[in-house]
């Protein structure tokens, strides 16, 4: 018996539970996932009730990924190195922070910029550290009921989970609740507390040794898979799409529907979340079943949806309609859906077994660039009134199709070895 199952076999007996530790680590994923994404639906209200603008609003959504990428690729390789619990146990307590922040600093827009940092923080842990965690704790040996794919189908739905879930409750609540700057914070401080204090109980699934514990920094943040050519020409290319088509449906459809929205702006707002997230939620099933390692056809699919997703927001921005809106926030939200997971898939097949986490960060970076889509679209319009939203929503849904073109050229051309070994291809 390793060390690793040594410890694992220890804390198990030590610390039972009746749920097993994969989902301890998924109620983690999705309590910080909450707390990055409740957040959105409550931009209108910062724009109507506290006055911001909307290139403000736009650039508070954006900040948590100032967050995000410094603890994707820190934490995210680092945690190969040192373990997963050192890295993902502070992350739901790092996300308390954050909403007591954002509850104490409704009137400040630095300390929203400050309280949204702290949630990108978290949320970084949890989806490059605690991904890797769960697909680790996914496996035959340690869950005889996971099939192949389950850890990136799982951390997958964790996420999405918790970015719907917690936009729609934040949402309700600053609609209809008391204390609307406060109490959506209050909810989700709770939830990840009782997650934070859970997850003490799940095993290592990755031991540190003595070498890396005291060995250098530096070596412990290289992620020989980025240079991947299949990581280059296939997945990159979809990464930023993954949140550029959420924050499409659920930050820029809401700010064009605040005047449409039937009085209850911050309701619809969450509405729109739900249903982008919602359909995300659901697709990612077919997303694992279209996967294949011998080309990039989930991908292909997920870009497809893409195209058709921008071109039907090109119309929606137009129309400016209740059910155009719900419309392409629900094909927008299947384009996010597919995309994250047919990307995580991908990361997770390419991988070496030193640099999952690490891959795994470097995917979720790329993929948050998508996050600045808002903010730059509302300052170009600002700019230019003539270079309007339908238009901007056409381009993306050009941009999309080249896209779609290069992962078609490029998919076959760097096939697995038969064995289902890719370190070859890597270089």
């Amino acid at each position: 018996m390793t060390a690793v199952e040594d410890r694992v076999a220890v804390t198990t007996t030590e610390a039972p539970t009746r749920l097993r530790p994969w989902m301890l680590v998924a109620a983690g994923m999705f309590a910080v996932a909450w707390g990055g994404n409740e957040f959105t639906p409550l931009l209108v209200m910062y724009r109507l009730e506290h006055g911001f603008s909307q290139v403000m609003v736009d650039t508070f959504l954006f900040a948590y990924v100032l967050g995000i990428v410094p603890a994707l690729l820190l934490g995210g390789p680092l945690s190969d190195r040192l373990g997963r619990r050192p890295l993902m146990l502070p992350a739901p307590f790092i996300a308390v922070a954050g909403s007591v922040v954002l509850a104490a600093g409704s009137e400040s827009a630095a300390s929203l910029i400050v309280g949204r940092i702290l949630s990108g923080v978290a949320l970084g842990l949890g989806m490059a550290v605690g991904g890797s965690w769960l697909k680790e704790l996914s496996t035959p040996d340690r869950d005889p009921s996971a099939r192949p794919g389950s850890g990136a189908r799982r951390a997958a739905m964790s996420l999405t989970a918790g970015f719907g879930i917690g936009a729609g409750v934040a949402g309700v609540l600053a609609q209809w609740a008391p204390w609307p700057n406060v109490l959506p914070y209050a909810v989700h401080s709770t939830l990840a507390l009782v997650a934070g204090v859970a997850l003490r109980q799940v095993p290592e699934t990755r031991a540190a040794t003595q070498a890396d514990t005291i060995g250098s920094f530096t070596q412990g943040l290289r992620i020989p898979s980025a240079g991947h050519r299949r990581f280059l020409y296939v997945v990159a290319p979809v990464a930023p799409w993954v949140f550029g088509a959420a924050a499409s449906a659920y930050a820029v459809m809401p700010a064009l529907m605040t005047s449409r929205s039937g009085g209850v702006p911050v309701a619809f707002s969450a509405l729109l979340c739900m249903i982008a997230l919602g359909s995300g939620f659901a697709i990612q099933a077919l997303g694992r079943r279209i996967d294949t390692p011998r080309n990039g056809r989930a991908i292909a699919v997920a870009f497809g949806v893409l195209v058709l997703g921008m071109s039907v927001a090109a119309v929606a921005s137009g129309v400016l309609t209740v059910p155009m809106s719900m419309v392409a926030a629900a094909v927008l939200g299947c384009g996010y859906g597919l995309a994250l997971v047919s990307g995580l898939l991908e990361v997770q097949r390419i991988a070496g077994p030193d640099d999952l986490a690490g891959l795994t960060a470097v995917f979720y970076s790329l993929s948050y660039l998508g996050f600045a889509l808002p903010a730059v679209m509302a300052v170009i319009t600002e700019a230019n009134p003539a270079l309007t939203y339908p238009l901007m929503f056409a381009v993306g849904a050009i941009a999309a199709l080249a896209s779609l073109a290069l992962v078609l050229v490029k998919w076959r051309r760097y096939l697995p070895e038969p064995a289902g070994d890719m370190a070859s291809e890597r270089g």
